[in-house]
């Protein structure tokens, strides 16, 4: 599991592909690579065409499936597995007044602060959940975002607003460790309850859009977008790996259009 871990695979990722694995060995009553290929295939066609699966749940059973292969020495079944088809839908996105009606929904202050330092930082679910108090420099104004997505840690801008909202809700709640904790107070506030919260808020507002945490994290891209912000920092601030992630925020932004011009031109401008 160490090395699976050294190699990129974050805990989460594992979590679902062991689950995937452990509802393929329940199927078949027995250890999936103890199974012929044929019946696997036939498996998967089977969650395809009666489950009708999300992209990511189909994923997660097909690399579980490889990497099970993989440990036991048996390439060449994980290579005959079959390759799975991205669909490229573009993310939705809420307009400024949408964000603005989200983050006044809420009657906990801890919720508004919540909601509204997602947005303001880009952040994953995960780093939502998983943010301390001490990642979060006032005199710097930068939030520090720690071990996520790639095991990469990332600094971010803290908005001034953010920091005023911040500090009454410290002083209101007063947390523990976590910027957000949960009903304990020792742990952090969980994935499941950031997304009923916001789940909730959303219910209460008429936004019709199809909304979760990670609609926050393309408004964010996207705003920055239209703002001006290149498209690099913006890749940079998001933590993206690869730059063609990014770059999909270049195609849903309304930026207004720019006049081209030669640059000879410059070379001589007073």
């Amino acid at each position: 599991m160490t090395n699976i871990r050294l190699n990129g695979k974050s805990e989460s990722t594992l979590k679902n592909y062991g689950r995937s694995l452990a509802k393929a060995a329940l199927y078949f009553n027995e250890c999936p690579t103890q199974i012929p290929d044929e019946r696997i295939n036939q498996y998967l066609l089977l969650i395809r065409d009666t489950q009708k699966p999300s992209l990511s749940y189909f994923k997660h059973t097909v690399y579980g499936l490889r990497l099970a292969f993989r440990l036991i020495g048996r390439e060449d079944r994980a290579i005959r597995l079959p390759s799975i088809k991205t669909v490229k839908a573009l993310p939705t996105v809420l307009s400024k007044q949408e964000c603005k009606l989200i983050f006044a929904t809420p009657k906990l202050l801890k919720h508004r602060v919540l909601l509204a330092l997602v947005y303001s930082a880009g952040l994953r679910l995960q780093e939502a959940s998983n943010l301390k108090i001490a990642d979060i420099d006032f005199d710097r104004m930068k939030i520090h975002i720690r071990n996520s997505k790639y095991g990469k840690d990332r600094l971010v801008p803290l908005s001034p607003l953010i920091k005023i909202g911040l500090i009454k809700y410290y002083k209101s709640c007063n947390p523990r460790t976590f910027v957000f904790n949960g009903s304990n107070g020792h742990n952090p506030l969980s994935k499941r309850a950031i997304q009923s919260c916001l789940r909730e808020t959303v219910r209460k507002t008429d936004i019709e859009k199809r909304v979760t945490l990670h609609t926050l994290r393309h408004s964010y891209a996207t705003h920055l977008c239209e703002q001006g912000l290149d498209i690099l920092t913006i890749r940079d601030l998001l933590g993206h790996e690869d730059i063609t992630t990014t770059m999909v925020y270049l195609h849903i932004s309304d930026r207004p259009a720019k006049v081209a011009f030669s640059p000879f031109d410059a070379l001589y401008k007073k």
